[in-house]
């Protein structure tokens, strides 16, 4: 994936890291928002695998280090001020959010409040073992 200088995200912007959503690239389904810093943006770019920067962590989060749900990069999309990256990616693994959801957009608003509207893909539990902050 190479890149012009023209097309390098405004890192420089709100303490260097900049949001960042996954969306599927065949379905079009936004899959996750996370945070990427220009060192996961690199390795982004240089191994087709999404890498965001956790602030929970403070460190790069290698997505599917633990769970083995990785997100194969097929596009990289920056918006016109260069402050929001769009990463279209072939999720693997089937989930991409921690609790085992396809999208970490499961739950609605409704009159009557949060209605959980997507399909568990795998029990955390299994995976992660103790809940953790993610």
């Amino acid at each position: 994936m190479s890149q012009s200088s023209s097309a390098v995200p405004a890192f420089s912007q709100a303490g260097g890291l900049l949001p960042a959503i996954a969306q599927d690239a065949e379905t079009g389904e936004v899959l996750m928002l996370a945070y990427m810093n220009a060192e996961s943006y690199r390795e982004t770019l240089a191994t087709g695998r999404a890498v965001y920067y956790s602030r929970s962590r403070g460190r790069l989060w290698r997505k599917g280090e633990e769970s083995g749900h990785v997100q194969e990069v097929q596009a990289v999309l920056v918006d016109c001020d260069a402050d929001t990256i769009l990463l279209k990616v072939r999720q693997l693994g089937g989930a991409a959010c921690h609790e085992g959801y396809r999208s970490c957009f499961f739950r609605q608003v409704t009159p009557e409040g949060l209605k959980t509207v997507g399909q568990r893909v795998f029990d955390p539990a299994a995976v992660y073992g103790e809940p953790k902050i993610r």
